[in-house]
């Protein structure tokens, strides 16, 4: 797979990354040997941006990417996250930005990962009650030693993202975004990464699972599934976001592609660095696939047409979800 610069401070990645977080957390059904098996296959098939958080499990999910990548550790970009605090049982105690928090995090995501640096650190989340600039500053003085290569930021809202990056170099941000998911574009942060040179990274590129063409009905959630609380997989509004997705599986069809394929080519095309998640290794190759899918214009007036802003009946997160994503 191709690698490229993500963003403009220096780090190179794979075209697409995966995304770790239903390995260890929020959907069920993972084991641990599909999920090495899963890391194991997007190594064999380029992929170098693995894309973990504390918060994944909690801590669980850094400890599986230290027993998976072994010795192909230093050819691939890990991405961490912190701030979700939590008690040693794991119970959450809300955001902590505060510089205190962020000098022991780090050094608690080296343990777990068995690493003496993360490549990509992000803030998970803007604590409102901590000034970004203190956050960021503290995040910063990660760099100087090595502990942290570069420095992300995630879910933050355009203004505090020109906020954290005239505190110290800001290389990318992690979003939602997916055809599903398209308010980047309509509330300036898209703009606003592009202009800064700052890599954009989406979360959840495949709708939260209704372009991976596994989900046809509500019931296909498995019991404990996280999905089921939010607004977008209600009774009332799965079926007809799932009527948008079949007009999306009708392009995709023409083209020979998957619709998966689809949404995460159009997220490439668009200059960004999707991180689908999987605990499968035939979804990871089905996703990597898609890095050579290429759009023609046509092509993208009819996903325009298919999936414009605001098509996907209920909010991607719940009310107090919502709130927190604000930052």
């Amino acid at each position: 797979m191709q690698q490229i610069p993500l963003g403009s401070q220096g780090l190179v990645t794979s075209t697409l990354g995966l995304g770790c977080m239903g390995m260890s957390a929020f959907y069920g059904g993972a084991t641990e040997a599909g999920s090495i098996e899963t890391i194991r296959r997007a190594l064999d098939l380029g992929i170098t941006l693995f894309d973990t958080a504390e918060a994944y499990g909690p801590f669980e999910n850094e400890k599986l990417l230290d027993r998976t990548l072994g010795v192909d550790r230093d050819r691939v970009v890990v991405a961490s996250k912190f701030d979700i605090d939590f008690t040693d049982e794991g119970t959450s105690i809300g955001l902590d930005g505060s510089p205190e928090h962020a000098r022991r995090a780090i050094d608690r995501s080296l343990t777990r990962l068995g690493t003496d640096h993360v490549d990509l650190w992000y803030l998970h989340r803007a604590d409102p009650n901590v000034p970004i600039e203190d956050t960021i500053g503290a995040m910063s003085e990660a760099v100087t030693p090595g502990k942290a290569r570069y420095i992300g930021v995630s879910e933050t809202s355009a203004e505090t993202l020109r906020q954290a990056h005239a505190t110290f170099p800001i290389t990318a941000i992690q979003s939602e975004y997916s055809l599903f998911e398209r308010d980047a574009e309509h509330n300036d942060v898209l703009d606003t990464a592009r202009e800064l040179g700052i890599g954009f990274v989406p979360f959840s590129p495949l709708g939260r699972g209704f372009f991976s063409g596994t989900l046809t009905k509500r019931d296909d959630l498995p019991e404990g599934d996280a999905r089921r609380n939010l607004p977008r997989f209600s009774a009332d509004a799965i079926d007809a976001n799932l009527r948008v997705v079949e007009g999306l599986q009708a392009l995709a069809d023409e083209k020979g592609v998957t619709t998966a394929q689809l949404a995460l080519a159009w997220l490439v095309q668009a200059g960004t660095v999707p991180i689908p998640g999987t605990t499968k290794a035939s979804r990871v190759a089905e996703n990597a696939a898609a890095a050579d899918v290429a759009l023609t214009a046509n092509d993208l007036e009819r996903i325009e047409a298919a999936s414009p802003h605001g098509i996907a009946l209920g909010t991607r997160n719940t009310e107090a979800g919502m709130a927190r994503d604000r930052g």
